[in-house]
């Protein structure tokens, strides 16, 4: 293998991905059966290749004609341990504010880069972010999908016989419902369980501080998403009106639409996505940031994949403020298809999830099953 000063980057392939979910995904803001990924595939002059992942749930093909368009020109050619480097590089393939498509699809090339610069070092790469010298991290189980009260409290118990202390609960309108499961839901964990709420944007500022009483009430350790993300002054004033520390970020692409928040402590846990986030490079920004400011770094999944996990797990091994960790519970073809690694739901023990000691994300894909899985 080259050295690291002499490797260059021969071919950036993104392959658009597509599954049905085994089990829908109900939330406020919708019911989810067919999600999508982006796996972006970075092959270099020294036989070492990268993976990593877009958080592109719909029209995944856009994703990865943008990355082949747009992102790929920039990257032929260079070294792949450049990374801050091709960072900003990227990020001047489009003009305007930070977001949208884009830092989606350099969150997707970023991963990847980091994944080329672990194999090149021979180290995973928590170790090349510093490391805290974790053999697990924290995570909790997500989620009790909102429904009738049947189907959440099976999905409980299936959390709880699963050994997870963490769980969260999807809530959603109306208020009266919500308050409602959440009290039912802790009769039914019993006190030694942690519970937390998302609500994915459900809630005006004056129904948020309804459910927020009902949270306190019943000792649930952190609100989620109560309001729109935009929506600043609205998070600011619940803070002040609710005892249950507030949770958000994972519509957050770049370190300054989390500055405010987490500078004037408004929320208390900020959930980055790695896979949204401009990718391991800036995800970490945010985590430092936040540790900077007393908050508590608390990594979000979502509907991803297991390249998404990984690369989750290495950052919630190095940064010194991790909460726990979002740890999806379906058994997606995403995470149990695409390599050899079960997935994060099989391998945690008591809401413990041991960290990739092999080189980059430690992963070995199966690019059988991604072409099984291609969109086409």
């Amino acid at each position: 293998m080259k050295g690291s000063d002499g490797i260059t980057i021969t071919d950036v392939i993104a392959h658009p991905l597509s599954q049905t979910l085994p089990q829908p995904t109900v939330t406020s803001w919708g019911r989810y059966d067919v999600v999508s990924i982006c796996l972006v595939e970075i092959r270099t002059d020294a036989g070492v290749t990268g993976v990593g992942e877009a958080l592109a749930r719909f029209s995944p093909k856009a994703y990865a004609e943008l990355i082949e368009t747009s992102l790929k020109p920039r990257l032929v050619g260079r070294n792949p341990t450049d990374i801050a480097a091709l960072w900003h590089e990227m990020r001047r393939a489009l003009s305007g504010r930070s977001g949208g498509m884009l830092f989606e699809a350099i969150a997707g090339v970023d991963i990847a880069l980091w994944d080329i610069l672990g194999k090149v070092a021979n180290l995973p790469i928590h170790r090349l972010l510093g490391g805290m010298g974790r053999a697990a991290v924290p995570v909790y189980a997500a989620s009790v999908n909102w429904g009738d009260d049947a189907r959440m409290e099976a999905e409980l118990e299936r959390y709880l016989e699963k050994g997870f202390p963490r769980i969260k609960v999807k809530v959603a309108k109306s208020v009266k419902e919500a308050c409602r499961r959440i009290e039912r839901l802790r009769k039914r964990a019993g006190d030694d369980i942690e519970l937390c709420v998302d609500a994915n944007w459900a809630y005006s500022l004056e129904e948020a501080v309804e459910v927020g009483r009902a949270l306190t009430d019943n000792r649930y350790f952190w609100f989620e998403e109560p309001l729109r993300p935009e929506d600043e002054d609205g998070y600011e004033e619940l803070h002040r009106r609710c005892a249950t520390p507030l949770a958000c970020g994972e519509s957050n692409y770049t370190l300054d639409q989390a500055m405010r928040l987490v500078s004037r402590r408004a929320i208390a846990y900020l959930q980055p996505d790695v896979a949204r986030a401009g990718g391991i490079t800036e995800t970490r920004r945010m985590a430092e940031f936040a540790a900077a400011h007393d908050v508590q770094y608390a990594p979000h999944i979502g509907m991803s994949g297991i390249i998404c996990e990984t690369a989750s797990v290495h950052l919630a091994a190095a940064m010194p403020n991790i909460k726990a960790m979002e740890c999806e519970t379906d058994a997606s073809p995403f995470k149990t298809w695409i390599t050899g690694a079960a997935p994060g739901i099989e391998r945690q023990v008591n809401g413990m999830l041991p960290v990739p000691s092999g080189p980059g994300l430690g992963l070995e894909i199966d690019w059988d099953a991604v072409a099984r899985l291609r969109v086409t």
